[in-house]
């Protein structure tokens, strides 16, 4: 049986308690969160024994393997690194970090104490993704030449998520004074990890960044707007290819869009969320010269929280691992760079 403590019961809390209980050998024992109640409230629902408003005071009395790091984004460093050191199991949400060398820090530390350590990137439950990945890799399209990514969301201009404007659970999102990276942190850091885990690695980037006037003053009581709302990224890989990356909230008519097309010399493939997590579409062979479309089933992939769980009884750490966050961690802190200089900034 595996003993998972979770910290930090805000929503998405809500949605790893979910999946953690849904797991045959996993029990979940405690709960911590710094905003008094919560964590209470939270283990009642869960049906959790223990609830804490202090992580070391958790440390300290509960016996636990792993640890699932749920914090807001300045705390999963702190966080991470406190449960390590105790030599615990940890799968924390992303980004791993603020900056490319607090989240080195964390990955060398993850692997010097041997402990499985995982980071939730979510769309890689995708089999598509996984597919996607698996072709590009054994040379399927031939030499990939170009590559577009995109992840759209339309919660600025729609109340489909709610109404943001007297959410505190949204506001802190656009406020860069209460830690938020604006779009390029929260989902920018998924649209970046899906595109160059399907497509390869990043050689240089040219980044723009933009936090549009949304409110009088752009600021909604005690949270300033100043956090980007819409990042827009030109990218040239290690083998050559060119593309772009993208990401936004003022998507309008888009919920939670995912597309990633990659175009080779001998094929490609278009992975796109809101058609399928299962499956993907593909044009090679006698369909390159027809420019015509077929559907690929994938197998179906684990989930992140069963690689995790399947990682800890195996003793091999599962992907995508601290060392992967941190790559990706390096790719934010170079667009957040580029859009300060103006320039492009090589990886």
């Amino acid at each position: 049986m595996i003993k998972l403590a979770i910290v930090g019961t805000g929503g998405m809390a809500h949605m790893h308690a979910e999946r953690f209980k849904g797991i045959k050998g996993v029990k979940l024992v405690a709960a911590c969160d710094i905003v008094p109640g919560r964590a209470a409230a939270f283990a009642e629902k869960f049906g959790i024994s223990e609830a804490f408003t202090d992580f070391d005071e958790l440390l300290n009395q509960v016996e636990c393997d792993a640890v699932s790091v749920v914090t807001v984004d300045a705390a999963h460093a702190p966080v991470s690194l406190k449960a390590i050191a105790k030599c615990k199991h940890v799968l924390c949400e992303k980004p791993l970090a603020t900056n490319y060398p607090v989240a080195k820090t964390m990955a060398d530390a993850a692997q010097k104490a041997g402990v499985i350590n995982m980071i939730n990137f979510s769309y890689r439950d995708s089999a598509a993704i996984q597919k996607a990945h698996q072709l590009v890799q054994k040379g399927a399209l031939g030499r990939v030449m170009h590559i577009e990514a995109s992840y759209l969301q339309s919660w600025l201009s729609s109340k489909i998520w709610g109404d943001w404007h007297t959410d505190p659970a949204k506001l802190w999102r656009l406020s860069t004074e209460h830690g938020s990276g604006g779009v390029l942190g929260d989902v920018g850091v998924h649209i970046l990890d899906f595109a160059t885990f399907g497509a390869g690695n990043i050689e240089s980037l040219n980044c723009r960044l933009r936090a549009f006037h949304k409110a009088e003053g752009d600021r909604v009581g005690e949270y300033p707007l100043d956090a980007n709302d819409s990042a827009v990224i030109s990218v040239e890989m290690k083998e050559g290819a060119l593309g772009t990356i993208s990401a936004t909230r003022w998507a309008t008519g888009q919920v939670n869009s995912l597309r990633l097309r990659i175009y080779g010399d001998e094929g490609a493939i278009i992975v796109d969320l809101d058609q399928s997590w299962d499956n993907l579409q593909i044009c090679r062979g006698k369909d390159v010269d027809k420019a015509t479309w077929q559907t690929l089933v994938c197998p179906k992939t684990p989930t992140n929280f069963q690689r995790f769980v399947k990682s800890i009884h195996s003793g091999e750490n599962d992907q995508p691992d601290f060392a992967r966050g941190a790559q990706v961690q390096k790719m934010l802190d170079a667009c957040f760079e580029s859009d300060k200089t103006g320039s492009k900034v090589i990886l």
